[in-house]
């Protein structure tokens, strides 16, 4: 039988240190992630241009590329024409219904002077009412002209709109023949170059903002109570060396349903099952990285 051997002080205050340096810290972890946005073509045509790079900075509405738009173009130009040719064929009621108004106004002095020569007794009222007679029927036919060449000039009006309307659609889409950042931050995916031939739809690159981050951590039942929504946390990242790097986080989402622990995730209760995933708002420095593990003191 071989002897027991027993342990000395020293060994013994040894596995005592290391087990207590075993305990967390922390109430929960999780890695950053960060809004990341497709950025797709929303024209058809050949790139003429698409200047990212992986890796590249870009700022919000900053242009960084070009489809081609000659068709467009063109387009655009026969619109124009054909809307100008439209408008040159809207009538001048005004010099068109000019003769007949003359006429009305030599009848109506006409009328004025036969008038004061039937008071005389120098004329006879029948030349007064062939008079009015003729001014009416002047009247109505001046009448029946303008309405005709009102409708000619609403009708070429409306074609003149329509038109418009096409140029203005036109212009929208040669507006989005230009590439642009919907967001500042950071492209991840570059998945066109230039030469190729695009979609609507087709996927160009992708851009993420780094600026504002997000840790999404998993908390047990027993510690809801604890957080509420846009409470302040402390969020702590590995900064090498031993050294943790802390900064303000804000809990900007609570998931109302409970989900089984994942793998790769630590809980403080390291019995527990079920936990609800958080978000928790970072402003980044420049040093948090995308799928970087981080912890949350609340």
């Amino acid at each position: 039988m071989k002897p027991i051997k027993l342990f000395t002080l020293p060994v013994i205050v040894l596995l005592f240190a290391s087990c207590s340096g075993n305990d967390n810290d922390y109430d929960a972890n999780g890695s950053f992630e960060a809004t990341e946005i497709i950025v797709s073509s929303q024209g058809n045509g050949q790139i003429l241009s698409l200047n990212v790079v992986e890796g590249q900075i870009v700022q919000a509405g900053e242009v960084v590329g070009q489809l081609d738009t000659t068709q467009l173009y063109l387009q655009k130009m026969s619109l124009i024409s054909n809307a100008q040719g439209v408008r040159a064929q809207r009538p001048n009621i005004g010099t068109q219904t000019a003769a007949i108004e003359k006429q009305i106004q030599t009848l109506q002095r006409e009328r004025t002077r036969t008038q004061n020569l039937v008071a005389a007794n120098a004329a006879n009222k029948k030349q007064l009412d062939d008079i009015n007679a003729q001014i009416e029927v002047l009247q109505k036919q001046l009448s029946a002209q303008t309405s005709t060449l009102q409708k000619s000039s609403d009708n070429i009006s409306a074609q003149s709109s329509a038109l418009q309307i096409q140029v203005a659609q036109l212009e929208d889409l040669l507006e989005k023949c230009t590439i642009k950042s919907p967001i500042s931050g950071v492209v991840l995916n570059k998945y066109a170059e230039r030469g190729e031939l695009a979609g609507t739809g087709s996927p160009l690159f992708k851009v993420a903002d780094i600026e504002n981050m997000y840790l999404r951590a998993y908390v047990t039942n027993d510690q809801l109570s604890g957080i509420k929504l846009n409470g302040k946390v402390t969020v702590r990242v590995d900064a090498g060396d031993g050294e943790m790097r802390s900064y303000s986080g804000t809990v900007s989402w609570i998931s109302d349903k409970s989900e089984f622990t994942p793998k790769t995730i630590q809980t403080k209760n390291e019995r527990a099952n079920l936990v609800y995933a958080t978000k928790i708002a970072v402003k980044n420095d420049g040093f948090l990285k995308i799928g970087m593990y981080g912890e949350v003191k609340f």
